[in-house]
């Protein structure tokens, strides 16, 4: 396993709870009956080509289960493991801000237990209006939770986007960034770096795109290649390679390096359960694709945002204070 106590050039979510709550901070997943709109035909048919039919939540609940029921079961598991006392629901698989909004008003409402210190919902971006963030910001007065959004983006090159049936472009992705900070919650952005179309240079853009855009959280992922999708199709018959654990690993170092250093990163690889992928994390443990990270980043001497010097003007930098941004 990595070594917990091993110091982090990175700015690690465990750290920032810590910061914000004065203790650990346990998230816990909740599914809710519902779907995407790259599924229904509203934005797209499928879904997006490297998601199964369960979505992206493998340790949930079923959905059948009302919140409070996933949340207690939880809690009950989580709590004496790990003398956790507070926590966050995650609205976890699928899009979790398309339904009705009555709907969506009611299981934000039912998250709101007292040891939750915020609610964590995932959606898309051309899933987030007003409508909704209105919903959100009458549920944080009413019950003093902090609100953070997670926007699966996954990447920045918009061909990359249409490749993997996102059925949204980069554009929506701005206008519900934006939308979001002007109500004052917390964003996240999930992102996949070694997608088989993307480059290092598409790798160090969504870095340089999520630190303009003043995103608060980054959740990387490994792309795994779960069975029975698309994306298996095209890797069982050779249409699609994907890079080695040690090119990953440089460019999650060049992200990190790019990305802007207040940014909280969730995570720097993702997990899945091997009995349901033909590819993840090539065959070694999460934690052994966290040690490369890690590794390369004390090799380097390099840090998060050691490289962000492009915002605020940085041609006009020199008349302004010698170069420094």
């Amino acid at each position: 396993m990595t070594d917990t106590t091993r110091p982090k050039r990175y700015r690690m979510v465990s750290k920032y709870y810590k910061e914000t709550y004065g203790e650990k901070v346990y998230k816990l997943p909740v599914a809710l009956p519902l779907t995407c709109p790259n599924r229904d035909g509203s934005a797209g048919v499928g879904g997006c080509t490297f998601c199964g039919e369960i979505g992206a939540g493998y340790e949930n609940r079923p959905a059948w289960m009302t919140v409070r029921m996933q949340l207690e079961e939880n809690i009950a598991h989580i709590g004496p493991k790990y003398k956790a006392k507070k926590f966050i629901p995650y609205y976890q698989n699928f899009s979790n801000t398309y339904l009705s909004l009555d709907d969506f008003k009611s299981y934000m409402e039912q998250g709101c237990i007292d040891e939750a210190v915020g609610i964590a919902i995932a959606t898309r971006p051309d899933c987030i209006s007003n409508e909704y963030l209105d919903v959100l910001q009458d549920i944080q007065q009413r019950f003093h939770k902090d609100i953070y959004i997670e926007l699966g983006l996954q990447t920045v090159n918009y061909h990359t986007l249409e490749k993997i049936n996102r059925g949204h472009d980069l554009a929506q992705f701005i206008d519900a960034v934006l939308r979001i900070k002007r109500y004052g919650f917390n964003v996240t952005t999930h992102m996949i770096v070694n997608l088989p179309w993307d480059t290092m240079e598409d790798t160090i853009e969504g870095a340089k795109i999520l630190s303009s855009l003043g995103v608060d959280q980054v959740k990387l992922h490994a792309l795994y290649i779960v069975k029975h999708t698309l994306m298996a199709k095209w890797y069982e018959e050779g249409q699609i390679t994907l890079i080695s654990a040690e090119e990953y690993a440089e460019r999650v170092v060049q992200f990190l390096r790019y990305l802007h250093p207040d940014i909280v990163l969730q995570r720097l690889v993702g997990r899945a359960p091997e009995d349901n992928t033909l590819f993840t994390n090539w065959s070694m443990g999460w934690w052994r694709v966290q040690d490369l990270i890690d590794d390369m980043m004390d090799e380097l001497d390099a840090h998060q945002g050691d490289l962000c010097d492009y915002l605020n003007g940085k041609a006009v930098r020199k008349f302004i204070d010698g170069g420094q941004a």
